[in-house]
């Protein structure tokens, strides 16, 4: 069923309860492909949704007796977002889309689709009898996103900002529980480290160049997940943090192991970091979810990784977790490394060179032959100096 957001203004969407592992990002909880529809002077549709998903987009816009689309706004041109555009412009050949130069460009060359268009670019207008003004977020995540704002009703559509991968019957954050936000708030969190990091000095544009346009917000309208009303100060918020690299006083240690001998240094890394009374998480590289690993790194202002060297290399697991990270840039983190060796030992050296890629503090590393059994000290205090420079960020 379709929800009414604003008078005119409805979420026109589709929930995708069943899928779990998004383009390599693990959704526990499905997600959802948000559509807009605007009933006004003329009939806008803001977005569309995935290949496979159009049926429940059309029986919505069947409910609320839709037999013609003025304009299609393209705020992103993404498969998630974009895929059903072809089956929209069948059913409605009238409608123009709007959009701007790089998902012009960009429709092109993903579907072939060449279809009459109103470029725009930030700031540019449209009459539809609410008045749209459109806002360019170049890089959040692609270059071609952007964002609808309806100004009389205050409501922002920013597409790929602001959203979590979250399926639900309900649509609004005020009809959630305090205990159910806080898992919303850490799948929004996952959602920005896992997709939007990369990207934070253009968030932190962004969030000023929505302040220096004058935009107001009322509702934030995003393309996966809830639509926030109520909790808008404090998604705003989490955001300003997020993209400045405010943390957590907490510890994440990442690891592998081969024979244990990793494994067993943990306790000694752990004895520190408890004597300073700081938080810490352990994650077992292994057997767990990159994505879930990757949210408590960017939440976190410290990161500790172990390692045993295998053929003068990282241990896979811990390779590819730290080239998984590299990629999405996270920045102002307290670090140590630490990990075990038969006979050549290069695995803690490379641990450090991607941190230092990152340009972490890097305060202190340890690497033990076998058993860690003479190397206690160095680990206990590797744990303590790591948490003492986490108290003092």
């Amino acid at each position: 069923m379709y929800k009414e957001i604003k008078p005119g203004i409805f979420w026109v969407g589709a929930v995708d309860w069943d899928v779990r592992n998004f383009h390599g990002y693990t959704t526990r909880f499905g997600t959802t492909y948000n559509a807009y529809l605007i009933k006004s002077d003329r009939t806008v549709l803001v977005d569309t949704v995935k290949h496979g998903f159009e049926d429940e987009l059309f029986s919505k816009l069947d409910a609320l007796n839709v037999d013609r689309i003025d304009y299609l706004v393209v705020n992103h041109i993404e498969m998630d977002h974009a895929g059903s555009i072809k089956e929209v412009l069948e059913r409605y050949p009238e409608a123009r889309i709007v959009t701007n130069i790089r998902g012009k460009n960009g429709l092109k060359e993903a579907y072939g689709i060449e279809h009459e268009t109103v470029v725009v670019k930030t700031g540019d207008r449209l009459d539809v009898g609410k008045t749209l003004m459109f806002v360019e977020m170049p890089l959040i995540h692609w270059p071609d996103s952007m964002a609808t704002y309806a100004v009389e009703d205050r409501v922002l559509m920013p597409n790929d900002a602001f959203g979590e991968h979250y399926a639900s019957e309900r649509r609004f954050d005020d009809e959630f529980s305090i205990e159910e936000m806080g898992i919303i708030f850490r799948e929004n969190a996952k959602y920005y480290a896992n997709i939007v990091l990369l990207y934070s000095n253009q968030v932190k544009r962004i969030l000023e160049q929505l302040e220096k346009l004058g935009i107001e917000i009322d509702v934030i309208a995003p393309s996966h997940g809830i639509i926030w009303r109520g909790r808008i100060d404090e998604i705003m918020q989490k955001y300003r943090e997020w993209s400045s690299g405010i943390a957590e006083e907490r510890v994440v240690i990442v690891y592998d192991t081969m024979w244990n001998h990793t494994k067993d240094a943990l306790d000694s890394v752990i004895e520190g970091i408890e004597s300073v009374g700081v938080d810490y998480v352990i994650y077992r590289l292994g057997v767990s979810d990159s994505t879930e690993v990757m949210t408590d790194v960017m939440l976190s202002k410290g990161i500790i990784a172990g390692s045993p060297t295998l053929n003068r290399e990282l241990f896979p697991t811990v390779a590819a977790f730290l080239t998984y990270m590299k990629g999405l840039k996270p920045f102002g983190k307290v670090a140590g490394a630490f990990g075990s060796y038969g006979w050549s030992g290069e695995a803690v050296g490379k641990i450090v060179e991607v941190f230092n890629q990152l340009k972490f503090d890097v305060v202190k590393t340890v690497r033990f032959k076998f058993s860690h059994s003479k190397a206690e000290g160095e680990l206990v205090d590797l744990g303590k100096t790591v948490a003492e420079r986490v108290k003092e960020k």
